[in-house]
């Protein structure tokens, strides 16, 4: 690449341009430059010529015509290498322009901020896109910056070059020049999409653009023999909502997982404290109370032999008297939206242990959920909301008293983050067995029966699907349990209900499944 000698800057963001303008006037390149960030330049001080001075055309339509000319997109995809190129620019009178450091309108930002349709119209870039694809064609020539994070490596390959820019950078550059125009064209689909799309049947879109970004280098998938790693969404919070690492060794493919489990379980009771332990995508013991603290105590209680080697979650911070409960329990991973200094200072020994600050999960309302099969994704809306309690149904003679209604709210809450088909036994402030994953559903009580290490007599039960059969509730009387949640639904849902009145259970039929597979 020759030396450079001419660079257009134009950037909607302006982090770091005087020191950049700096940096490249110190070198006696030329400043070529548009609107606010030319009025940037000249304000600080530094020589700068109009883009309307080099193309001979003033700027027009509100500034949505100025650089998209052939003497600026010619200086930028002449071939340097090339004879024939070079000629015509000589012929045309046209310079070469060696560097373009460009970033673009910010239309996600503006589209979150719930602004009007004409403003995010207007913030979908033209000539900001156009120019950076003509660089990053012309790498071999031209080196192109979209991310003011590059400014310094940019000027210290400059010094390093005496004035050129060596290729591997020019290329690393291109291609994220090229990756930040698709994502950005990805976004702006995105939004045409869906504003095309019918809510009232909510359908998802006919197109759906992805671009994602490595986040995360995994040592391996969920298996050694498996290479993996953890991709967040260009332009999204990131994984787990953006969160923290504060101390333990690198995050598994599997830790992950089974975090993004725990912190969507624990989310589904704002108003009070939640612990959700997760161990296979699974919870082990789930319990709420007054602080962290009792809730972990009372969903440790579930299954404390499961717990080992779990991932815990709360929807509360974790304080000293958390930290020293958690002391007597090797886990994986403890997540939470904020993690005390004495807390910290408690756990700080564990090396390996991985603390995890990620603020709450709260899906937006566009949210798709993906999962890879061969040739394909399966694309759908998250299962997030609540569902309202006045809605649901008793088909049985006897009605759950209050304190069974509570326990049965909060057995369904946790039998949507168990792996169908699910079954979960409950008191009011803890899990005491949970069925996860069996082929029949039978088979589920008896393992959620099974497992239990907790007073069973008055207990209640959730099912996230219907009782194809009296029999998974015969399994569940005859243990002690009471009430029954379920969503109804099956051809059977009369002989259920006769089965439940012969037994003394009262039923509550919810109307809305929730599978987990």
């Amino acid at each position: 690449m020759p030396a450079v000698r001419r660079a257009l800057l134009s950037v909607y963001d302006k982090t770091g341009l005087v020191d950049l303008a700096r940096g490249l006037a110190s070198r006696g390149i030329a400043l070529i430059s548009t609107g606010g960030t030319l009025a940037a330049l000249r304000a600080a001080g530094f020589e700068a010529q109009s883009v309307s001075e080099v193309t001979g055309f003033p700027e027009i339509l509100d500034g949505r015509v100025k650089t998209l000319h052939p003497a600026i997109h010619a200086g930028l995809l002449a071939d340097r290498r090339r004879d024939d190129h070079v000629a015509t620019l000589a012929e045309q009178s046209i310079a070469p322009i060696e560097l373009l450091v460009v970033n673009l309108y910010p239309f996600a930002a503006t589209l979150a901020s719930g602004a009007g349709r004409e403003e995010v119209v207007e913030m979908i870039d033209i000539g900001g896109p156009a120019m950076v694809r003509a660089a990053s064609k012309n790498h071999g020539s031209v080196a192109v910056v979209v991310d003011p994070a590059d400014y310094p490596r940019l000027l210290a390959a400059l010094e390093e070059g005496d004035g050129s820019i060596a290729e591997p950078l020019r290329r690393e550059l291109a291609a994220k020049a090229f990756a930040t125009t698709a994502g950005y064209d990805r976004d702006v689909a995105r939004w045409l999409a869906d504003e095309n799309a019918r809510p009232a049947n909510a359908e998802l879109p006919a197109t759906l653009a992805l671009r994602l970004e490595r986040e995360i280098a995994a040592r391996y998938g969920e298996n050694p023999h498996q290479p993996a790693a953890i991709y967040r969404e260009s332009g999204g919070a990131g994984v787990l909502g953006g969160f923290v690492q504060l101390q333990g060794k690198e995050l598994s493919y599997n830790n992950l997982l089974d975090a993004d489990a725990a912190r969507k379980l624990v989310a589904l009771f704002p108003d009070e404290a939640a612990v959700g332990i997760v161990k296979h995508n699974n919870p082990c013991g789930v319990g709420r109370g007054s602080s962290a603290l009792a809730a972990y105590e009372r969903a440790l209680a579930c299954d404390p032999v499961s717990a080992f080697g779990s991932i815990v979650a709360t929807n509360r911070e974790v304080d000293g008297s958390m930290a020293r409960a958690l002391a007597d329990l090797f886990v994986e991973v403890v997540i939470a939206p904020a993690i005390s200094a004495e807390a910290r200072a408690t756990l700080a020994g564990r090396k390996n242990l991985r603390l995890l600050v990620a603020p709450p999960y709260c899906p937006a309302a566009e949210a798709i959920e993906l999962r890879g099969i061969d040739g394909g994704f399966l694309a759908q809306r998250p299962d997030a909301a609540l569902d309202p309690a006045e809605e649901w149904t008793v088909p049985t003679r006897r009605h759950p008293t209050e304190v069974e209604r509570e326990a049965l709210a909060f057995a369904w809450k946790v039998a949507r983050y168990v792996k169908s088909n699910a079954i979960v036994v409950a008191n009011r402030e803890q899990t005491v067995g949970i069925g996860a994953g069996q082929m029949s559903r039978v088979d589920s009580c008896r393992l959620a029966i099974g497992k239990a290490q907790l007073p069973l007599a008055g207990t209640v039960a959730a099912s996230d699907a219907f009782f194809p059969f009296r029999d998974g509730l015969d399994v569940l009387a005859d243990a002690g349990v009471t009430a029954v949640i379920h969503p109804g639904g099956s051809v059977r849902d009369a002989e259920v209900v006769a089965a439940a009145d012969e037994r003394g259970l009262a039923l509550l039929v919810t109307g809305r499944r929730h599978f987990r597979h």
